[in-house]
């Protein structure tokens, strides 16, 4: 037969080659098999170059190991007694029935080729992908040297479904032995399932279950030809990357302007037909609402490249035109073949509820707002003098009564300068802060975008500090309403809807809006950063809010080795491994830098990824300059979470982008060590009361619920306050620290959870941290882990001196918004879905969130015991005073960090020679940290000897000396007697009165700092 997998394709193709394959009748696919056999419906053969198969050891018979069937050097053993096939139905329909491969009644045949076992995988392929070391090489290749498919015919079969049969001999007498019984039960490895599938991935049935076969299906096999023994479908993603990313890489993909005349691409080489669906707006913008009536259909042409584009040289289709793709693909979770209606995964812009692609040219003058084009990016003197503002879209305004309703919950809030939560921002951004993060704002799956249709929650206002009931409130429409984190991407390119106000939802006016957000946070000083979720989507399969599967199903996600969708971090994973996901996520990301002009990027879940793709993306992003691209890509800082766990974890597909695997590519990863070392525990401890840190009260201020001897306590906060002076030191992985044991380690010497403590190599690889939009705030975690009788005076020095660790060390300081305000959640761990109630900031500050009700049980139910304890005390409700004086004491941090590059000194090199720790080691007062930042060159305190950099020429050095403890300490510093230190004019005239009795001896370099205090010293150069 011929096999053409585009014979019944409305489609114009450019790659109209066919390749004729052995039929049915040309291949024995004789032999006994009865039901079930492993590897069926699921997926674990794959398909690694176009002439290799790997194949699973934990497929192989039972009692049959690797050795008995490649040798020791990598070839084939003799005589294993294998016989492999592959299986390849155009249309899908292949079953194997009672050892039979059979197609289905109205479909083509399936094509059976012999496969033979070639020994090892090519170490090419195993460089690439060392998951599949072990795994067995199956070839295409015949003894002759022949291939069995050319390449076109392989192009042609991934387009269809695929299966690799495996049958074992047995002897003659034996002829009755079953499948089941000659394969049994106790297969090694994952997924050994026995159970058979009617349709999908392995597609097996037994003869009862197939109601209709094609006539010249084979009959069953004589003696000693062999039982099926697995059955398995196939991962293609590995020669799809072969066989078109070089060119594919190069394509213009989605929809691109010539003197205003859109084109379109699609990648899906895997489809057999593609037809675009449009409906012309009358706008070129686009900004108008879904088009009623039928779309103009327009067959796509497909390339060597699997693109299918649409030149549109006639310009039938105008700009601002709707649009869907219709693919016809083959889905292997279906086992059939789909017309898929899709919404373009290169969307630029869409119709409210992601409906429709539009076909907007972001270049128009007309989506170019003065405010956007006219407000210049601010500009940091380096990544590590950044001070970072974590802040939620909606949570900016939502209860902000000085915006209008109209615009409360948009980007517009952002334009209004008037306004509370503008006010300030511009205080913020006046005092030192140099950068807003905003949490996702990409096109959201989880929130609906038409205003009609967001429930609203009937919270009782009136209900307790510590009740059920506006919990159950928000909980009965968190699906629906109008709040989601948005950490589930549905396109990456756009921006979300339902943050744009009512007539500005479709096409390019979200555009607008979303520019003139980030033009107006520009005006008043604050760089943007956008949070980016390239690890998961929101659904893959067939779902309704999955689009990049129903276009290359099974390549975009990973897959693990059975072939399910990895779901580890919490959705379906993203496979950025594979060239053409890694090019979505870096096409993505410029887009962001050129069209909006954005200031940098954090990466959700970054250890996900590879630390390759993070390079390339910092590679392409380098390449961006003003002249060209309206913005130098040079000057974008990039982080993101380096953790490391789920199918990626210990660099088992690739060397992760984790903590420590980033070395000299100046990407930040989170510094989870200062955040628990300051907080004590980890956010993972059910009962937050067990364990406190250096800045909670272990060992000076105990809670009472620690149960661990003294002795314990006192090493823990040892060790903890080394890891506070690792954080303050850039958590450089080569920085030396007397440590509490008194020996000089290097960072990369002490340990961490089994890792090690101290991983960056330059201070902006390490993003420091002691709140975040995950897990409880700051002020919460205090409520739990202080000790019940602390004041809230108290409580608000605490929460200060927990900032300023982050605040005053040599790595970017990160804030979550509203920890200024002392903010609470009610103790609500997991907030992403905790709606407005819970989560919206009091930019007033006569609110700080605390006592709204218990927060939402299906995160927090198993501590609301302790939680309605706490939620129920008055004295933990802070006054609008002491929310005031909260305010006033961070803005003087931010002033403090912002006085002089001391404290972001930037260079490995100069840390290491300025920043040290004087009083460290065993005989360190307990709960007490002092820093010195020197711009001595010497003893002599001479400037200007050869060589010598003065970073700052106002000051000779700064003592920033945290004393975490419930009572003024006297801390000797013997080798800074003689030299004049003195309390920053900042603080002098600032707004904590207690720090003001600060003292230093420069006789005895003794420095003598109250309770609960941070206080910074300079030395004026003279």
């Amino acid at each position: 037969m011929t096999f053409t997998p585009t014979a019944t394709s409305t489609a114009t193709s450019t790659a109209t080659s066919t390749a004729t394959l052995p039929t049915p009748s040309q291949v024995s696919v004789t032999g006994p098999c009865d039901p079930p056999v492993a590897g069926s419906a699921e997926l674990r053969a794959y398909w690694v170059e176009p002439d290799t198969l790997a194949w699973p050891v934990s497929l192989l018979p039972r009692g049959t190991g690797r050795e008995d069937v490649v040798d020791d050097d990598g070839s084939p053993s003799a005589g294993a007694g294998l016989s492999l096939s592959l299986v390849v139905a155009s249309r899908g329909g292949a079953r194997v029935v009672s050892g039979a491969v059979r197609g289905t009644d109205g479909l083509p045949d399936p094509v059976v080729l012999p496969l033979r076992v070639a020994g090892d995988l090519p170490r090419r392929v195993l460089e690439n992908r060392p998951n599949l070391e072990g795994y067995i090489a199956l070839t295409l290749v015949d003894d002759e040297g022949a291939s069995r498919l050319e390449e076109a015919a392989v192009r042609e079969a991934l387009t269809g479904q695929l299966l690799v049969v495996q049958r074992v001999q047995v002897p003659a007498g034996n002829a009755s032995t079953s499948a089941s019984g000659s394969s049994g039960s106790s297969r090694t490895g994952s997924g050994s399932s026995r159970t058979g599938s009617s349709s999908g991935s392995g597609g097996f049935d037994s003869a009862e279950e197939v109601s209709s076969l094609g006539e010249e299906a084979a009959g069953p096999p004589g003696p000693g030809e062999g039982v099926v023994d697995a059955v398995t479908g196939v991962q293609t993603a590995i020669v799809l990357d072969h066989l078109y990313a070089d060119a594919a890489r190069r394509a213009e993909l989605g929809v691109s302007f010539s003197q205003g005349r859109p084109s379109f691409s699609l990648w899906a080489p895997t489809a057999k037909s593609v037809t675009l669906l449009s409906w012309p707006t009358g706008d070129p913008t686009g900004s108008v609402p879904q088009v009623a009536g039928p779309a103009v259909r327009t067959p796509a042409e497909r390339s060597e490249d699997g693109c299918w584009r649409v030149p549109n040289r006639d310009a039938a289709i105008p700009a601002g035109s709707q649009y869907l793709w219709e693919v016809e693909v083959y889905v292997p979770v279906t086992g059939r073949v789909e017309t898929n209606l899709v919404t373009d995964p290169y969307s630029v812009a869409l119709t409210v509820d992601s409906a429709r692609s539009v076909a907007a040219d972001l270049s128009d003058p007309r989506l170019a707002p003065r405010r956007w084009t006219d407000a210049p990016a601010p500009v940091v003197p380096n990544d590590a003098s950044r001070s970072i503002y974590e802040l939620h879209v909606r949570d900016f305004s939502a209860a902000d009564t000085t915006v209008p309703a109209s615009r409360r919950g948009t980007y517009k809030a952002f334009t209004l300068p008037d306004s509370a939560g503008m006010r300030h921002l511009s205080r913020l951004a006046r005092a030192g802060l140099s950068t807003v993060h905003l949490l996702p704002v990409f096109d959201i799956a989880t929130i609906p975008e038409r205003r009609t249709g967001q429930a609203v929650p009937d919270v009782p206002v009136h209900a307790g500090p510590a009740s059920t009931d506006q919990q159950a409130a928000i909980t009965a429409v968190a699906d629906t309403d109008a709040y989601n984190w948005g950490y589930d991407p549905f396109h990456w390119m756009v921006p979300e809807g339902s943050y744009a106000t009512d007539g500005h939802q479709d096409g390019g006016a979200r555009t607008v809006e979303f520019r003139e957000m980030v033009g107006a946070l520009h005006a008043v000083g604050l760089q943007v950063v956008l949070d980016q979720v390239y690890n998961h989507t929101s659904a893959s399969g067939q779902a309704p809010t999955s689009v990049l599967d129903k276009v290359v199903p099974g390549y975009y996600h990973r897959l693990d080795a059975v072939g399910k969708v990895t779901t580890s971090t919490c959705c379906a994973n993203t496979a950025t491994e594979n060239a053409m996901a890694e090019r979505l996520m870096v096409d993505s990301v410029l887009w962001w830098a050129r069209h909006y002009r954005v200031d940098g990027f954090r990466f959700d879940l970054m250890g996900h990824h590879s630390r390759d793709t993070m390079v390339r993306l910092r590679e392409a992003l380098d390449r961006l300059t003003l002249a060209d691209d309206g913005v130098d890509g040079r000057a974008l800082y990039l982080y993101g979470e380096g953790w490391s766990f789920g199918e990626v974890a210990s660099n088992a597909l690739f060397t992760q982008a984790s903590q420590g695997q980033l070395d000299g590519t100046g990407i930040g990863t989170f510094n989870d060590r200062l955040r628990d070392a300051v907080h004590g525990g980890s956010p993972f401890d059910v009962d937050h009361r067990a364990r406190q840190g250096f800045g909670s009260g272990l060992v000076t201020d105990p809670n009472g619920h620690d149960h661990r001897s003294p002795a314990e306590q006192a090493a823990d906060l040892a060790y903890r306050t080394d890891l506070v002076r690792l954080g303050l030191a850039g958590n450089l992985r080569t920085y030396g620290l007397t440590t509490a044991e008194g020996a000089v380690r290097r960072g990369e010497e002490l340990g961490f959870n089994g890792s090690v403590a101290a991983y960056a190599s330059a201070p902006q690889e390490s993003v420091s941290y002691v709140e975040a939009h995950d897990n409880e705030t700051l002020y919460d975690l205090l409520a739990y882990k202080l000790p019940r009788r602390t004041t809230m005076a108290d409580r608000v020095r605490m929460h200060i001196l927990c900032l300023a660790t982050v605040t005053l060390g040599q790595s970017p300081a990160f804030w979550a918004a509203g920890t200024e305000l002392l903010r609470s959640k009610s103790l609500d761990r997991d907030s992403y879905n905790s709606g407005d109630w819970f989560n919206a900031v009091d930019w007033t500050g006569r609110d700080n969130g605390f006592g709204r009700g218990l927060p939402p049980g299906e995160r927090n139910r198993e501590r609301w015991g302790v939680q309605s304890e706490l939620l129920g005390e008055p004295s933990l409700v802070p006054s609008p005073a002491y929310i005031a004086t909260a305010r006033d004491q961070a803005l003087d941090l931010l002033r403090l960090r912002a006085s002089t590059p001391l404290f972001w000194l930037g260079d490995p090199g100069l840390v290491r020679e300025r920043v040290s720790f004087p009083g460290a080691g065993p005989g360190a007062l307990p709960g007490v940290v002092a820093m010195l930042i020197d711009d001595l060159i010497d003893d002599t305190g001479s400037h200007g000897s050869s060589g010598f950099q003065d970073i700052d020429p106002a000051l000779d050095g700064v003592l920033v000396v945290f004393n975490a403890s419930a009572a003024r300490v006297a801390q000797p510093l013997p080798a800074l007697a003689g030299r004049d230190f003195r309390l920053s004019r900042i603080q002098e005239e600032g707004a904590d009165g207690v720090v003001r009795t600060t003292r230093f001896d420069p006789v005895s370099g003794t420095v003598s700092v109250p309770a609960r205090t941070v206080a910074v010293l300079t030395q004026a150069q003279v």
